[in-house]
């Protein structure tokens, strides 16, 4: 496995496993990331998520250029970008507050990732940077969109634009990441330990609400918020209970 996933007690640690790469993304970890993140969202005892990249270098380095540089371009643009992105989405609707371990340098899609999760910790000799007009392309997992929310457009545009890579002490001033570390994986546990002592409802909620403050997929984020309303209601224990006993509900509006 090329993502490893590590549970101990409410905490859960997602890490990319290609060091010799500098833990660039292939077409397998993509699939195994989605398996993962699915394992993770079914776990009730789960509270908190940590993802980071084994080694010292990288977090991850972007996407693998052997992954998808033989790609027609219907298939590179439907297949390597739209599945990129929407598993990166599905890591930002995680119901479980995620945080991102950056124990090394983090480009491209490795950065996309990281700003997929709701906060980060850096340590400080790493760099971000989004490398790839210097191959051609353009961001594809969202460093246009989801990271043009999370840090000032000047920043944004000198690592798109110019190709400049952007250190951990700046990161710190603009918000990008929460705090600076020399062990980000420690940091991070510690978060997350933090996070697992909070209710679990509450945090699932809030944090759906405040990506609808956003407006990142209102109406499904509207449609969640009002099912999990809902279902504390009488009105829904009794209408299962009417379908259940062959008859008609009577309604509380309760």
């Amino acid at each position: 496995m090329t993502v490893r996933l590590h549970i101990a007690g409410p905490v859960a640690t997602l890490t990319l496993d290609n060091p010799a790469k500098l833990n660039c993304f292939t077409v397998d970890m993509l699939a195994q990331l989605a398996s993962h993140l699915e394992t993770v969202e079914a776990d009730p005892a789960l509270r908190a998520v940590i993802l980071t990249g084994e080694g010292e270098k990288a977090f991850c380095s972007g996407a693998d250029i052997n992954a998808w540089g033989g790609l027609s371009p219907a298939d590179f643009a439907r297949s390597w970008v739209r599945g990129g992105h929407r598993i990166f989405d599905r890591l930002a609707r995680l119901s479980k507050p995620t945080i991102a371990a950056l124990n090394g340098h983090a480009f491209g899609g490795g950065l996309e990732l990281a700003a997929a999760c709701d906060i980060r910790v850096i340590t400080p000799k790493a760099t971000i940077a989004l490398p790839e007009a210097g191959v051609g392309i353009v961001p594809g997992w969202s460093g246009s969109q989801r990271l043009a929310r999370l840090i000032p457009e000047g920043i944004l545009k000198e690592m798109a634009l110019f190709g400049r890579r952007i250190p951990a002490d700046r990161l710190l001033q603009c918000g990008f990441v929460a705090e600076i570390a020399e062990d980000p994986r420690a940091a991070a546990q510690a978060i997350a330990e933090k996070a697992a002592t909070l209710s679990p409802r509450a945090t699932e909620i809030t944090k759906a609400m405040i990506h609808a403050g956003r407006g990142e997929d209102q109406a499904a984020l509207i449609e969640a918020l009002g099912s999990a309303a809902i279902a504390a209601s009488e009105d829904r224990e009794e209408g299962v209970a009417a379908f259940q006993q062959k008859r008609k509900p009577e309604f509380p509006g309760t």
